[in-house]
C-alpha cells in the first residue's frame, strides 16, 4: 500500500508532567532535540516514509504547536488539528481524531523519534488483516536493585543482584483500522485499556518487530539521554 494514501495521527496533547519544569512553558513535543523540536523530527520521518496527511491531536499549550506548524505546507505535509480542552489520556487523545479518519491509519506518540521502515509495518498489518498492529522492538535493562527470593517460611532461597530483564516493548507506533476507535470510550482512557478491550472481544491484534531504532523523551532522564544519543547519531552522519 502506498503510504501517501493513509493518514498519520500524532498524539501531542499530553501535559508532560514528568518533564517539568521544562514543560511549564513548552509542550513536550516542542522541546528541542538538536536544531529542531522533537515533533518536527516526527513530521519529517512521516514525510520521508511517504505520509503527507497528518492529524495532530493537541491540548496543553496547543497554540505553541499550531503557530509553529500551521497547515504543514512549510514542512511538505498537510496538517489538521484535533483539539481537546482537557487531559484525555493517550487513547482519549486518539479518539478526538475520529472525525478525520476514513481508512487505515498510523498512530504515533509525539514524544518519540523513530528510525525504521513504516511501510514494512503497514504491509504486515494489511497482510494479517489486523484491526491494530503494535510496533515492538527488543529491549533489555539492568534493574537498580537486587531481588531476594523468599519461601513461605521467610527462608531465603536465592539472591539475584541487579538482574537483567529483556523482552519486546511497545515503542509508541501503531497501524490501525478506524473500527479500533469503537473500543475507546469518551473521557480519560489509556491505550493499553483500549487494546485489552479489543483483545477481550476476540479482535485480530498483532505485533510487528521493527528493525531500526527509536528515541524516547518521556521524562527528564530519558530526555537527557535522548539528547546525548541524538548528538552521537549526528556525529556519525557528519
Amino acid at each position: 500500500m502506498k503510504l501517501g494514501k493513509i493518514k498519520a495521527v500524532v498524539l501531542a496533547g499530553g501535559l508532560g508532567t514528568r518533564l517539568r519544569p521544562y514543560t511549564l512553558f513548552l509542550p513536550k513535543p516542542m522541546l528541542p532535540l538538536g536544531d529542531k523540536p522533537v515533533l518536527e523530527h516526527t513530521v519529517q520521518w512521516l514525510r520521508k516514509s511517504g505520509v503527507t496527511d497528518i492529524v495532530l491531536c493537541v491540548g496543553y499549550l496547543r497554540r505553541v504547536i499550531e503557530d509553529y506548524f500551521g497547515d504543514g505546507k512549510e514542512f511538505g505535509v498537510n496538517i489538521s488539528y484535533a483539539r481537546a480542552n482537557r487531559p484525555l489520556g493517550i487513547a482519549g487523545q486518539l479518539k478526538t481524531a475520529q472525525p478525520f479518519i476514513d481508512g487505515t491509519f498510523t498512530c504515533v506518540y509525539a514524544d518519540m523519534v523513530f528510525d525504521f521502515r513504516l511501510n514494512s509495518v503497514v504491509d504486515f498489518h494489511l497482510t494479517k488483516r489486523a484491526l491494530a498492529t503494535i510496533v515492538v522492538m527488543p529491549y533489555k535493562t539492568t534493574l537498580r536493585y537486587g531481588f531476594v527470593d523468599v519461601d513461605e517460611r521467610g527462608g531465603v532461597k536465592d539472591w539475584r543482584e541487579k538482574p537483567e530483564v529483556s523482552g519486546l516493548i511497545n515503542v509508541g507506533c501503531y497501524v490501525m483500522e478506524p473500527r479500533f476507535l469503537e473500543y475507546i470510550p469518551s473521557g480519560m482512557v489509556s491505550m493499553d485499556g483500549a487494546f485489552r478491550a479489543a483483545l477481550k472481544s476476540g479482535e485480530r491484534i498483532f505485533a510487528h518487530r521493527a528493525k531500526g531504532d527509536f528515541i524516547d523523551i518521556g521524562d527528564r532522564r530519558a530526555y537527557t539521554s535522548a539528547y546525548e544519543k541524538y548528538l552521537e547519531r549526528l556525529g556519525k552522519i557528519l
